[in-house]
């Protein structure tokens, strides 16, 4: 098959985000560190990545076998970190290899040099948590779990809101009318209050936390499509269209959208950082994830517990402001590629 070459104008739209070199060396640095915390079990993990025992091969990574399997005494997950079951393995010639970091994000050390929080060695380059947890195993983790959220809400969010915009604006009257008194009550609502209140009912998990933050994220971006689309339905070429008998539907996403989308894809990267902030913080107060996840927020929060800790504090500021940086710098390039003129300075 062959790939349909962009159009000129999206063509000058790549140039002008590749002559941002800020924003175009932020993307990469980005996509390279997101699409390494997608192998994080193979980074950082307690389990080895292959074991070699008895002329077969195991991979514990993706499967728990039993201490039996090792020719140990109870039928309970092999723990490789034991002596006892290295010895069982080496006994038969065997051999295992291990990943970089030899820590998943919820295990605990018990051999540390000193009490949790422990300072950074060699095993622990980044030092552990007041709980004994590797610090470097956790930040992997915990920002593959921030950047999976901010996506899955800042699309599912962008999706319903550039669909509301888009009937305000183009029915007008009173779908608008109802549709802005609505919003205006919907927003007035406090949000971190009912989250408070909601956590002490029921368990907050990843898809719990999703479909909350998704009744209010959506109205970001209802204001510039519905904009877009009280613009654009009294132009000749959507009155052309409607003349000719083309329905509501195929003018408002085949005519209207595809220039709606222009500010909706501006305003995306900053709605996406508005997303990690707004975990982080829910995080951090102790209404997020469940305890014990992997998280950035609750990384803070054991930092300001942990003043004699430094290297928590530092960690967890270091990690925050190099991600929302990366993605600031990525928001100011995709808005000067659409920036209509540069486009013409070109």
């Amino acid at each position: 098959m062959f790939r349909k070459p962009l159009s000129p104008m999206n063509q000058r739209r790549v140039q002008n985000f590749r002559n941002n070199r800020r924003g175009y060396w932020s993307l990469w640095l980005f996509m390279i560190l997101f699409i390494l915390s997608l192998f994080a079990e193979l980074i950082a993990n307690d389990k080895p990545l292959l074991v070699h025992y008895d002329n077969s091969f195991y991979y514990p990574v993706a499967v728990d076998y039993s201490e039996l399997e090792f020719g140990g005494e109870f039928d309970t997950f092999a723990d490789y970190k034991d002596p006892y079951i290295q010895e069982l393995i080496e006994a038969q010639g065997g051999w295992m290899i291990w990943p970089l970091i030899r820590f998943s994000y919820n295990t605990i050390n018990l051999d540390l040099p000193t009490p949790a929080p422990s300072a950074p060695t060699g095993e622990n380059l980044l030092g552990t948590d007041d709980q004994g947890r590797d610090v470097l195993a956790r930040v992997i983790y915990g920002f593959r779990i921030s950047v999976l959220f901010a996506i899955t809400l800042t699309l599912t969010s962008s999706v319903i809101g550039v669909a509301a915009g888009a009937v305000q604006g183009y029915y007008g009257g009173k779908v608008d009318l109802l549709f802005q008194r609505f919003i205006e009550i919907w927003s007035g609502l406090p949000t971190l209050f009912l989250l408070i209140i909601l956590a002490s009912i029921v368990e907050p998990n990843f898809w719990w936390l999703l479909g909350i933050m998704l009744l209010f994220s959506w109205m970001q971006l209802v204001d510039v499509v519905r904009a877009e689309f009280l613009r654009g339905r009294n132009l000749e070429y959507v009155r052309a269209a409607r003349a000719l008998g083309l329905n509501n539907r195929l003018i408002m996403f085949r005519h209207i959208l595809p220039n709606a989308m222009v500010a909706t894809l501006t305003f995306m990267p900053f709605i996406f950082n508005g997303s990690l902030v707004t975990l982080t913080a829910l995080d951090f107060l102790g209404f997020g994830l469940p305890p014990g996840s992997a998280s950035l927020g609750e990384m803070v929060a054991q930092g300001k517990a942990n003043l004699h800790a430094p290297w928590l504090g530092i960690t967890a500021f270091v990690s925050l402001a190099t991600m929302l940086t990366l993605l600031i710098f990525i928001g100011e390039a995709v808005r000067d590629a659409f920036d209509p003129r540069k486009a013409l300075n070109d």
